[in-house]
């Protein structure tokens, strides 16, 4: 009687364990499911940038003619350019050097006491040979949107080569664009050193955050009048060749 109970019962109990571990399986499968679908949504705003950018960043040599360069703001160190902005800003003047642009906009962030990316920018250009005429700054450039938007609506930018790196150059291309500035964007390459790997890393949610605004179109945070920086340093090209 003893043996026979036995055997119904190491049944049961083995019934009772396929079933936990079937369960377990299904919850398993579940979150797998579940974390693919969330890393496909959290990816599919830096898969937007990279197919809507298409052929158009590239290199310096690359780059085709245009009226302005703008330079987005990378920080300050000690008051100076920090090496990535200094990046940017080198490849810019190449440009100017090489006749690709007649003016350059920089766009940076002054929007607290004793930090002044943008007249730093401009020094930093004007002491590797850019006239001083064709440098602008934007002091109101908090973020990449606002720079694409005030350099399109308050400095009248409508084509424009973009330099930033390469990791953030696509975000800025394609809010440019949304802005409404016909734009080229070159590409600064950089050593793949930890500062390279927090970049790539924030443009993850800085992508999401582009699509929104490509979407929405917001103001910026601070809009203004218009400015004739711009005007008056093509203006000045224009004079200078004839």
């Amino acid at each position: 009687m003893r043996f026979g109970s036995g055997i119904p019962g190491l049944l049961r109990r083995r019934a009772r364990r396929l079933g936990v571990r079937l369960r377990q399986r299904r919850t398993q499968r579940r979150i797998f499911q579940l974390v693919t679908v969330l890393c496909s949504l959290a990816l599919a705003p830096s898969a937007w940038l990279w197919v809507s950018a298409g052929d158009r960043v590239g290199t310096v040599r690359a780059a085709p003619n245009a009226p302005v360069a703008v330079v987005f703001g990378a920080g300050l160190f000690e008051g100076r350019p920090s090496p990535y902005l200094a990046h940017r800003l080198d490849a810019a003047v190449d440009l100017y050097r090489e006749r690709k642009v007649q003016a350059i906009l920089v766009t940076g962030d002054n929007g607290r006491a004793g930090y002044d990316e943008t007249d730093a920018m401009r020094q930093y250009l004007i002491e590797h040979g850019v006239p001083q005429v064709r440098v602008v700054g934007d002091y109101a450039g908090f973020d990449t949107w606002d720079s694409c938007t005030r350099a399109h609506r308050v400095f009248g930018v409508d084509r424009a080569v973009l330099v930033s790196q390469d990791f953030h150059v696509r975000r800025a291309l394609a809010l440019c664009e949304a802005a409404g500035i016909d734009a080229y964007a070159v590409g600064v390459p950089e050593l793949h050193d930890a500062t390279w790997l927090y970049g790539g890393l924030r443009e993850i949610p800085g992508a999401g955050k582009a699509l929104l605004n490509a979407w929405l179109r917001p103001d910026p945070f601070f809009l203004g009048p218009r400015e004739e920086g711009i005007p008056k340093a093509l203006a000045d090209a224009g004079s200078a060749r004839g």
